[in-house]
């Protein structure tokens, strides 16, 4: 399945570029490296996204106000967790954490967002960084009405909007605003879509997806992206939608994230969700030719980092090829919780991104 690229890429129902998520049978594109058979260990999808916050209360009340569910069972009191100090190699901290979730509608399964917040420790506050920056994380939402969010966001003076005019982008070609990235209270972006119907192949313009309501998809920015696409792809398993990745400028990709002058590419790498039979998920990464800023310094526990969590199978095995292949150890070794799910946190060779592989007991 070959993705337009540019901005006839907005046609065929991606985000900014080729932000793209197949729907369930789908099948990706051919990749341009396999997975290592499963002797070596093997991921078996994106599972999960986690972000480090300030005030725990305050991020929750947002992911509420743009339709994130909290789940009950997850107990958001402050406790002191042995694993997780060894899971962020790091002690003497008290810690509460939030399991929020919202319904993707390409697969009627809940895609979740782990809040989490840390005390008795310092951290740095890493909530000014501009979304362009290496290392700076996103995920894409899409939702019913963009425009309908966006206005209640700005009257409850909760919109914290990255694009010009503070107001939604409209896609070239056309009036209405569409998308826009937009930060959290702690200066984590997220990419908000507004949601499409397919569209048939029509005049010489191929067919376009529905984008449907959900998390659409995750992204970071990177600064080599060779060495980031071994990590997330030939590694991880990626399979590679387009086998072309231009250059691109010019005012759309400069509006929707409140900037000028810059020059972009994407690559999307394309991961089944785990446990959703099917359904794939685009792990975007964005490198700017222009922008080449080191990522800033930061630890799992400092407010403003984002995470990823793999499901995978073998975790050592696949733990011991993450090393080789430049993955830095994040966690004092595999940690065990107490369902028995075995946990690990590493960091990617390219810009240092957080990444959390994980294996269910059997």
């Amino acid at each position: 399945m070959k993705q337009s690229i540019g901005w006839r890429a907005l046609l065929v129902g991606t985000c900014l570029a080729v932000s793209t998520v197949l729907r369930a049978g789908a099948a990706p594109a051919p990749a341009t490296a396999q997975a290592s058979p499963a002797a070596g260990g093997e991921v078996l999808g994106i599972a999960f996204i986690g972000r480090m916050v300030a005030d725990l209360d305050q991020a929750v009340a947002f992911y509420k106000a743009i339709g994130f569910q909290q789940d009950p069972a997850a107990n958001p009191a402050w406790r002191k967790d042995s694993v997780v100090e060894h899971l962020y190699s790091a002690q003497g901290f008290d810690t509460r954490m939030a399991k929020m979730f919202v319904i993707n509608q390409n697969s009627g399964r809940h895609f979740v967002l782990y809040l989490r917040e840390v005390r008795g420790i310092e951290r740095r506050n890493l909530a000014s960084h501009a979304p362009w920056r290496a290392g700076s994380s996103h995920f894409g939402y899409v939702v019913p009405d963009a425009a309908l969010l966006w206005m209640q966001l700005r009257s409850s003076g909760e919109l914290r909007a990255r694009s010009w005019g503070d107001e939604l982008i409209a896609p070239p070609g056309q009036s209405k605003g569409m998308l826009a990235y937009m930060s959290d209270p702690d200066g984590l972006d997220i990419e908000l879509i507004d949601q499409r119907p397919a569209a048939p192949a029509e005049a010489g313009r191929p067919g376009r997806p529905a984008l449907l309501p959900g998390v659409n998809h995750v992204g970071l920015v990177v600064l080599d992206a060779e060495k980031a696409r071994r990590f997330y792809g030939e590694l991880l398993g990626g399979h590679l939608l387009a086998p072309e990745s231009p250059w691109m400028h010019g005012d759309f990709y400069d509006s929707a994230v409140g900037s000028h002058g810059n020059v972009l590419r994407f690559f999307n790498e394309s991961f089944p969700v785990a446990g959703a039979g099917g359904v794939h998920m685009s792990f975007e990464l964005v490198e700017f030719q222009n922008r080449r800023e080191p990522p800033a310094a930061a630890r799992i526990t400092d407010i403003g980092v984002g995470y990823v969590g793999f499901e995978v199978h073998n975790l050592e095995a696949f733990l011991a090829r993450a090393r080789a292949a430049g993955a830095r150890l994040v966690s004092d070794g595999i940690v065990t919780m107490a369902s028995g799910t075995r946990e690990v946190m590493v960091r990617d060779p390219d810009v240092g991104g957080f990444v959390e592989l994980f294996e269910h007991p059997r």
